[in-house]
């Protein structure tokens, strides 16, 4: 089935349709990161759509700029970084659709990459805060109203980063501090910062000897319980490392990702981790290099030699971060190519694929219930069925602009943050 709805997105831009089954859903009230309280980028249960259709579409609103962040949510109200009047700034917009306030800060570094924008990186909150980071370096907090609590500007402090394409790392949460990461030619690090004051609490080296742009890193870290400790899980510069959440020390950590040196392979996809072992997508699958990788998360050290479990070379994604569907990885590749793995094997369970098209598909698929989200960049989206058995597509509709964040689920319904508008649809 394909669809177009501009005209229908125009007219009920800024309309005051309640989705009413919100209170219904699981998570509605906390998604709170850019990939959902478990970093894997799914919901289990709730009813959602099987089109994207005009009919399906509760609110539309507008959009004040070019921003290619992924919004949150909590307790009914969306949160969302976008460029206002040449200025980075963060929305906040209700349940309905309707804009509740924005605080602008500095001026944006505008992106330079067609799919790229000075506000890629996603905002999160811990419930009582929400906190952003800009390509601009602009790194603030701001309260539940909009009132700017700290600011701070990284770029000013550690320098512009050398990144060849613009800045996607969003910032993540550990109990006491905001971390950041920052992986590039150069000086590369992982940081800690205290929610209440936005001072450093530690700062920490991360710097490998690596192939050209190897060194580049666009993915954001994963906050996870270590051997009993709250630590974080880095991707980038060819190497997975655990730091302890307390101090930064380096735990574990594992290379050998590109024994043959191959060059310009920036990281861009965030790992899952599921169980034990975190999957990881390496690789230029762009350009028919995949590379996928699953690590065992054991031991103590450089575990480089023990904690490669699996590889395939057949199978990759470049730029979409995978998702878990019933503790299963779930790929879109950058062509439209969909898979399902097992995480502890690497073996494929099922594969299907969406319609070719001259565009690639930038955003992170998300699994709800058993549905599938996938935007294209050029946006057109495609929802599928995944099952025991296999996979099939239930619908494709072109929103008739570019699609780059990630979709979210908000109650039994789905938002989907597109170049011009932030579009809620639900059965």
């Amino acid at each position: 089935m394909k669809q177009t709805f501009l005209h229908a997105a125009r007219l009920l831009a800024g309309s005051s349709i309640f989705l009413s089954n919100i209170a219904q859903a699981e998570d509605i009230s906390s998604w709170t990161s850019w990939r959902g309280p478990k970093d894997s980028g799914a919901v289990e249960t709730g009813n959602f759509p099987s089109t994207l259709t005009k009919d399906k579409l509760r609110w539309s609103a507008p959009l004040p700029g070019k921003g290619c962040s992924t919004p949150i949510h909590l307790d009914g109200k969306i949160y969302v970084t976008a460029p206002q009047d040449g200025k980075d700034a963060l929305l906040c917009i209700d349940a309905k659709g309707k804009q509740l306030w924005s605080t602008a800060f500095e001026a944006e570094d505008a992106g330079k990459h067609r799919n790229g924008s000075g506000c890629n990186a996603s905002p999160v909150t811990d419930g009582k805060a929400i906190y952003v980071y800009f390509k601009s370096g602009t790194f603030a907090a701001l309260d539940l109203q909009g009132k700017v609590l700290w600011q701070t500007n990284l770029v000013k402090t550690y320098g512009k980063d050398t990144l060849f394409w613009d800045h996607g790392t969003s910032p993540v949460l550990t109990n006491k501090h905001v971390i950041m990461a920052r992986m590039h030619q150069g000086e590369s690090w992982l940081a800690a910062f205290d929610k209440q004051t936005g001072q450093v609490a530690w700062k920490v080296a991360r710097n490998y000897q690596v192939p050209t742009e190897c060194d580049h890193g666009y993915t954001t870290p994963l906050i996870m319980e270590y051997q009993g400790k709250e630590s974080i899980l880095v991707w980038g510069a060819e190497h997975v490392t655990i730091h302890d959440a307390a101090d930064g020390k380096l735990v574990w950590s594992c290379g050998n990702f590109n024994p043959d040196g191959a060059q310009l392979w920036p990281a861009i996809a965030t790992p899952v981790v599921v169980q034990s072992t975190a999957v990881i997508a390496y690789g230029r699958n762009d350009r028919g290099i995949p590379r996928l990788y699953g690590i065992r998360l054991a031991g103590t050290g450089d575990t480089t030699a023990t904690s490669h479990a699996w590889k395939r070379d057949d199978v990759g994604t470049f730029v979409p971060t995978p998702a878990v569907h019933r503790g299963n990885v779930v790929l879109v590749r950058d062509q439209g190519q969909v898979e399902g793995l097992d995480a502890a094997s690497g073996k494929t369970l099922w594969k299907g694929e969406f319609p070719k098209g001259r565009a690639n598909f930038y955003s992170s698929p998300l699994v709800a219930g058993d549905k599938l989200y996938a935007p294209r960049e050029d946006g057109v989206v495609f929802v599928g069925q995944i099952n025991s058995d296999g996979f099939k597509i239930l619908s494709e509709t072109n929103l008739e602009q570019p699609v780059i964040g990630s979709p979210i689920p908000f109650g039994n319904g789905v938002l989907i943050r597109g170049e011009s508008q932030l579009m809620c649809f639900g059965d």
